[in-house]
């Protein structure tokens, strides 16, 4: 008698008879649950002493995949909507008149955008905040060549309270004189006001492809299993097994998680490793969501455990931040044991444990749902945040190894932003709303590389004379940090 497959759990194809191939296996690394409720006398029993020793799924509770085709993902993203700058004080009384200044702008406030002199946006007749250390004051715009601004003040200040210094200058506004025109007959070719074109900041990340392979000879795989199924369709027919491989195939679907959140991207002409690959790569590897945030995003060294007070001053230094960047409302935490017992301490010091007011939004507003898939809720400010412990950050064989001997520089957990951004893809032309975290995959009308399962030898689907079957795994993808300035890393 058949077993029923219930919901349709199972990813795999009955075959018709008892032959091995790769469309009929029954991955129990996939469908452990399945294979244990319905097939509990074919299961090896093995004492896990190390727990199970898969990582958390990370990225299929915070993500989402999509095909690709192109070589790389080629994505950009808006940039800030306000001009706002890093300046240096050049000289003061340096105007029109005795109490100007000039003004050299050094780079954009959003350091994720490329700043050339003629990039910026400040014009002729901008009104100004000239901001620094001895002093703040509002001015006109009078003059622009390149990145230097002459500015003459309002008020009784004059540009000698900012002295030689560095500081902020913010564009707030403009004012021009009855009946002129945008530009004066007189204006310099480098001072006429030109229109302010919107700023897109380009990123990209490109897939790298993984193999692996088990091998069993042929006397051994004799031990293959079989279990008869029968699907809600109607359609029967057997799945096959291998309890040895699926330590593989699960060692390997973890390398693939590992790789997204720890890959880096190689140097572009002095990257040995491309070399190594192929004589004409001039790059490889891919950037990973820890490269990707310590790149683009924000670190915080906070929330240790010294104590309740500190935790909580150091946790809505991260808020004030987060108000800094987009404002997203819901954040997902994973974070390791110590940091998460900091937060728990943190929180029931304030009385205020649990929910708080959570709106749970990114559960489809379920606590429940939120605590069957192992997260807490709280509120702070008007930021919700759902935690969770992160198995790979903890475990001895993982990150957690590393961390004990980094220090200073252990990655405790990361906060990723909920919901979906809009982006500008080039590869499809248009714009797009999609997951801050996402994975992309090599994919085809003839070939996905998603997860590519084959089986070779003279075993089960015979394909050579070699008296062996191997299970082949492949994967081709990479991981999207999208508005990655969102994103907070926690070391």
């Amino acid at each position: 008698m058949a077993i029923s497959n219930p919901g349709g759990l199972l990813n795999s194809t009955p075959g018709i008879i008892q032959q091995a191939t790769a469309s009929n296996y029954l991955d129990l690394s996939t469908n452990a649950g399945w294979g244990q409720q319905y097939v509990p006398d074919l299961m090896e029993k093995e004492a896990e002493v190390f727990g199970p020793r898969t990582i958390s799924g990370f990225l299929a509770q915070v993500g989402a995949e999509e095909p690709m085709t192109a070589d790389q993902v080629i994505w950009s993203e808006q940039g800030r909507l306000h001009l706002s700058y890093t300046m240096t004080v050049t000289t003061v009384n340096g105007g029109n008149a005795t109490n100007g200044g000039l003004i050299t702008i050094n780079d954009h406030i959003d350091t994720n955008a490329t700043y050339t002199a003629s990039s910026h946006g400040v014009r002729v007749n901008d009104t100004v905040i000239l901001a620094t250390d001895q002093a703040v004051l509002k001015a006109l715009v009078v003059h622009v060549n390149g990145d230097a601004l002459s500015v003459e003040p309002y008020g009784v200040a004059d540009c000698t309270t900012l002295t030689a210094t560095t500081g902020t200058l913010l564009v707030y506004g403009s004012e021009f004189a009855k009946g002129s025109n945008y530009n004066s007959a007189a204006a310099a070719a480098t001072e006429r006001r030109g229109a302010n074109e919107p700023t897109f900041n380009t990123f990209s990340n490109k897939p790298i492809i993984m193999k692996d392979y088990y091998e069993v000879n042929g006397s051994d795989a004799s031990r293959i299993g079989w279990v008869e199924v029968s699907t809600e369709s109607g359609q029967s027919g057997y799945l096959w097994y291998l309890k040895a491989e699926a330590d593989t195939r699960a060692r390997f679907t973890d390398y693939i998680e590992m790789a997204m959140l720890e890959g880096e991207l190689g140097v572009s002409g002095t990257d040995d490793v491309a070399d190594f690959l192929t004589a004409n790569a001039d790059s490889s590897g891919t950037q990973g969501l820890f490269a990707a945030i310590e790149s683009r995003g924000n670190v915080t060294t906070g929330v240790t455990g010294v104590s309740s007070p500190i935790d909580l001053a150091e946790f809505d230094a991260i808020l004030a931040e987060f108000d800094k960047q987009g404002a997203i409302e819901e954040y997902m935490m994973f974070v390791n044991r110590s940091t998460s017992l900091a937060i728990d301490d943190m929180l029931a010091s304030m009385n205020s444990y649990g929910a708080g007011g959570t709106s749970y939004g990114v559960f489809n507003n379920s606590e429940d749902m939120a605590l069957n898939l192992g997260f807490t809720g709280f509120r702070r400010g008007s930021y919700d945040f759902y935690k969770s412990d992160f198995r790979y950050l903890n475990d001895k064989a993982t990150r957690g190894g590393i961390n004990d001997a980094a220090g200073a520089n252990a990655i405790r957990g990361v906060m990723i932003p909920a919901g979906t951004s809009s982006v500008y893809d080039q590869t499809v032309g248009q714009s797009m709303k999609r997951p801050f975290l996402h994975v992309r995959y090599r994919a085809s009308q003839t070939d996905d590389r998603r997860m590519k399962t084959w089986v070779t030898g003279s075993v089960g689907a015979a394909t050579s004379a070699l008296d062996i079957m191997q299970l082949h795994f492949l994967t081709e993808r990479c991981l999207i940090t999208q508005g990655a300035n969102n994103f907070m890393l926690m070391k």
